[in-house]
């Protein structure tokens, strides 16, 4: 499935509860054109450690950007997020810088006057927490018109358990993408259909893996030379020989299609995102999670099911939707009144699991995942359909 940002906006119309248009009455609530905007939070990480954060903006001179001919390099803006010391001393990461911020919300329905978007629980620039040593790298790649923070919740999570995670913003696929200097670049992809041969999805999938090698390559460079050294000593604890990745939508297609054009990835996991291109023929002999909506309607996924050779896991999570796999899914219940929207537009956008729920087996199950294949640890939430997680069925398995 590749939906646009711009798709969010049709199922969640700035109406009362009643369907009245925006600013009207509704029984016993203020004219919602008088209320404030709800400040949105994100949940709390639930490991151990602090979380710390630093931007990156990398260009690839080897390549011409392939969505906009004028440039001569592809831009990239990429953001670690790692381990860091309890600190309280620098300021906490936005959820989207303030130049690109404004882009966002100027679309959709997060429009300022609705919602004020929150900040990260990492501190920009903290101090790395040294003390485990080198650590994991998870890549992150971000839905079809979305960007790098989509994700944060599930992010966080990841590296307050210890893991090193590098979200990577695909420049004119992404929405919209700050560049030093306040810099916004938008969307820039041209028109393209919903068939899986189509020729724009390809070549967006092709150029994600050639963003994806990149940044890899990039950042061993900068971790064994001296010229640009990554910032804040992070490339003392970078572990770059264990790598995996996942993403949502196309940005799990990307995790999918970078493994079978040899980017080293150790594991790889897909957030309810069809996949494209060769690798659907081909399949892939390491470890691959395919997690879907209530829906699980995507027809590559049977597909490239038998040549899966590795351990492999095919899970749907009742109760969700495309978007429970982003940040939308803690977002929406905490906006939806000010937006005015119906319990039933609530749940046919994020469907009715319980959001906090919804991201809290997210959240679980994807450690659970990263903890086994990057660090050997057991994980008997994956092993089988349990009680504690009703809302998890197991539609395939093996390894």
């Amino acid at each position: 499935m590749v939906i646009t940002g711009t798709t969010l906006a049709a199922g969640l119309a700035p109406t009362t509860a009643r369907g009245t248009p925006a600013g009207a009455a509704s029984s016993g609530r203020a004219p919602i054109a008088f209320q404030k905007a709800v400040r949105l939070v994100l949940p709390p990480p639930g490991g151990p450690h602090a979380l710390g954060t630093a931007a990156l903006h990398l260009s690839d001179r080897s390549r011409r950007d392939p969505w906009v001919a004028t440039l001569p390099a592809r831009e990239l803006m990429v953001q670690l997020w790692y381990p860091a010391r309890a600190s309280t001393g620098q300021p906490r990461a936005p959820w989207m810088t303030g130049q690109a911020a404004e882009v966002f919300q100027q679309t959709g329905y997060l429009l300022p006057e609705y919602a004020t978007l929150p900040d990260t629980h990492a501190r920009i620039g903290a101090v790395p927490d040294t003390r485990g040593g080198r650590l994991p790298v998870i890549l992150y790649s971000h839905g079809h018109g979305q960007h790098r923070g989509s994700s944060t919740a599930l992010v966080e999570e990841l590296v307050s358990h210890g893991y090193i995670v590098v979200t990577i913003d695909h420049t004119y696929d992404a929405g919209q993408v700050e560049f030093p200097g306040g810099r916004v670049e938008r969307y820039a992809m041209p028109p393209f259909t919903a068939e899986d041969d189509d020729p724009v999805i390809l070549k967006a999938v092709d150029v994600r893996v050639a963003d994806t090698r990149f940044v890899l390559e990039e950042l061993w460079r900068r971790v064994r030379g001296r010229r640009d050294p990554l910032p804040h000593g992070l490339g003392d604890i970078l572990d770059l020989s264990t790598t995996a990745m996942f993403g949502h939508s196309l940005g799990g297609a990307t995790a999918a299609s970078a493994m079978a054009a040899g980017v080293p990835i150790v594991a790889g996991a897909n957030l309810d995102g069809s996949l494209f291109g060769p690798v659907v023929a081909k399949g892939l002999r390491k470890p691959f999670l395919l997690m879907s909506e209530d829906a699980d309607n995507k027809a590559s996924w049977p597909e490239i099911w038998p040549r899966l050779r590795g351990w492999r896991r095919r899970l749907r999570l009742t109760g969700t939707r495309h978007f429970s796999y982003t940040d939308y899914e803690t977002f929406m219940p905490q906006v939806a009144a000010r937006l005015g929207a119906t319990d039933e537009q609530l749940a046919e956008f994020i469907g009715p699991l319980d959001a906090t729920r919804a991201i809290d087996v997210q959240r679980r199950f994807l450690l659970a995942y990263f903890d086994l294949h990057l660090r050997g640890h057991r994980a008997p939430i994956l092993e089988g359909p349990s009680p504690r997680y009703p809302e998890v069925r197991f539609i395939g398995g093996a390894g």
